[in-house]
Parts: structure tokens; sequence; C-alpha cells
């Protein structure tokens, strides 16, 4: 039996991208991790209601925690619930996992944060990443080569 690929995550799987992470770091590795979520905050995300432009990941006595994600609450859902849009979240990892990032956080100057959040099945699971801050001219070189790709895509489309 051959081994099938991986499909990339579709569009209509991903939740909500921070997009400002890939362009203010540069990308060691990434790990897919759980979530653990209150009801209310499920609802919010099926509606789309989440942001993760400023979060990023602490190491507390052995645990992985969210901070800064944004989840609105719905004005129809939770009646009865206090809602902390901004709270801490705690991830679903591995120890060791846990243990090789804070590690590499700790000695080496890496940074965590959260990519995205995106439906797997039916849990919502964080891609997060272990990621080095860029300095201004490594931000202009990758917008140059993304610009480069880009003319280069569309020279092999009219040739084609």
């Amino acid at each position: 039996m051959s081994k099938s690929k991986k499909k990339p995550k579709s569009p209509e799987r991903i939740i909500a991208q921070n997009k400002k992470a890939r362009h203010d770091y540069t990308i060691d590795s990434k790990i897919e991790a759980g979530l653990e979520l209150a009801g209310w905050e499920v609802k919010s995300c099926r509606e789309g209601k989440v942001q993760l432009r400023d979060s990023y990941i602490i190491f507390d006595k052995g645990e992985a925690w969210l901070v800064g994600a944004h989840i609105s609450p719905l004005i129809s859902a939770s009646t009865h619930v206090v809602a902390n849009p901004t709270r801490q979240r705690k991830l679903l990892l591995n120890r060791r996992e846990i243990d090789r990032m804070s590690g590499q956080v700790d000695q080496q100057g890496f940074t965590v944060v959260a990519l995205d959040l995106h439906w797997k099945a039916q849990f919502i699971k964080c891609e997060i990443a272990l990621v080095k801050g860029k300095k201004m001219h490594d931000k202009r070189a990758s917008l140059k080569e993304k610009d480069w790709n880009r003319q280069k895509e569309r020279i092999m489309k009219h040739s084609v």
C-alpha cells in the first residue's frame, strides 16, 4: 500500500491566520497543537470571530499557553457566561514538544507564535512555530523575492 501525500489545508478549513508573523519572523519549525476552548469560543470560531495578530505562546510550569488571541463572543451565544475574549488558552502538546520548544526559547533566543487556527475533523487546532525576528533588510529581501516570483508567474503564464 503506498503512502498518500498530505493535502494542503484548504482555505475553508482555516479559521484565522497570523499574516504578520510570516512577515516579521523567519520560521524555523512548525507544530500542530490542540486548543482547550470553552463552548462559546468554539461557536465564535465557527463564525470566524477570531484574531491572532499579536498572539504568542508562553511556557509556564510545564504547560504551553496561547496569549493575545482575541475570540469575540457572539451576542446570541452564552448569555449566562461572562466572556473574556483575550484570556490565556491552554495548548495541548506532548511533554517532549513542550520541553524542546521551551528549551530553545530559553537558550537560543527563539520566540513561539501562533500561525493559524484551523479545523481538523471536528477539532480546532493551532499551528505554532518556533521563530526568530527578521531585520529590516531581511524583510525587504523577502518582499523583493515575493515580487520576483509573482513576475515570473506572469511571464510564464503569457509565454505558454
